[in-house]
């Protein structure tokens, strides 16, 4: 799935303000489309930040406009709380309806509107010019994993608390899992292109997200799921990751679940083979008994009153 945002952010302020879209296509431990905004540089931020911000999220019905979705809101985010949005904005049954008008040759699109109504803290970096900004249309592949509770892929929530590791913000149950790739493969993120302390957890979440379906039995996974991780192992590549040992992790579980797909149609194959024979075997088991019944009986000796 492709998704196309457009973003609009309206402020009267000098400094740099960064909105990030946060989209869980195949919902976030829901079976709906969910839709986030987040402050991108918040790690960068003073002590005390806050940005009053009244925004609208609109996924757009590209067959009729009267039938796109439309969510507003009006959100303090802070450092506790900076990420914000709505987790049940379309169910995916609707998404991919095919005359439902969302999703259009794989292409979804979203429009965010973003108003800042009051900034408390300034960020590092000072901007001139303009007080609209506007980002054009951007199209980005989405990949999403682990819509579950797996502590290896849950995400770092509003108020969770992080760890530092390796210069990447982690949640805590996450750190175990991390501290463990960066041992295995010190330099896999040694030419990563981005700084930014939002995308590089979006990263650790994809990269994790990754492992958890690598790890799930062979026959579970789809042709749909390894598309999907294919995608993911090319996504972080090229923002800089080195990803030829997760790449041969995932040829490898392919390779296992055609073994497992040609077994089973073999051993399928070979029970009804089996069921066959033991049907015969049954029927020449009762020819056997019948004869050896008919040999008994014919070989009895007559009695003196048998021959008289």
């Amino acid at each position: 799935m492709y998704i196309c945002s457009y973003t609009r952010v309206h402020w009267d302020h000098d400094d740099v303000y960064t909105m990030c879209l946060i989209a869980y296509p195949k919902g976030s431990k829901v079976d709906c489309l969910s839709l986030y905004l987040g402050v991108a540089d918040h790690e960068s931020l003073p002590l005390g930040w806050r940005r009053n911000t009244k925004f609208s999220l609109k996924v757009v019905n590209q067959f009729s406009d009267k039938s796109s979705i439309l969510r507003e809101a009006t959100e303090l985010f802070d450092q506790k709380t900076p990420s914000f949005g709505f987790t049940k904005i379309l169910p995916l049954a609707k998404l991919h309806a095919n005359d439902g008008g969302f999703l259009v040759n794989d292409e979804l699109k979203i429009v965010a509107e973003i108003n800042v109504l009051q900034v408390i803290g300034e960020s590092n970096d000072e901007s001139e010019g303009s007080q609209e900004a506007v980002q054009p249309m951007k199209k980005t592949k989405m990949t999403d994993y682990g819509t579950g509770s797996s502590d290896l892929h849950k995400e770092t929530s509003v108020g969770n608390e992080t760890v530092d590791v390796n210069g990447f913000q982690v949640s805590t149950l996450q750190v175990a899992y991390v501290r463990c790739i960066f041992e295995k493969h010190p330099n896999f993120a040694s030419k990563r292109r981005s700084n930014n302390q939002h995308l590089k957890s979006t990263y650790i979440n994809v990269l994790l997200g990754l492992i958890e379906t690598l790890c799930q039995l062979p026959e579970k996974l789809s042709d749909d799921d390894f598309d999907e991780a294919s995608a993911a192992v090319s996504y972080l590549t090229q923002v800089g990751f080195k990803m030829d040992w997760l790449e041969e992790k995932l040829e490898e579980v392919k390779e296992k679940k055609m073994k497992v797909y040609t077994g089973k149609t073999q051993l399928e194959h070979m029970e009804e083979e089996f069921k066959v024979g033991l049907e015969k075997c049954l029927e020449l088991k009762d020819l056997v008994e019948k004869q050896n019944a008919d040999v008994t009986a014919a070989n009895v000796a007559l009695s003196f009153d048998d021959v008289v």
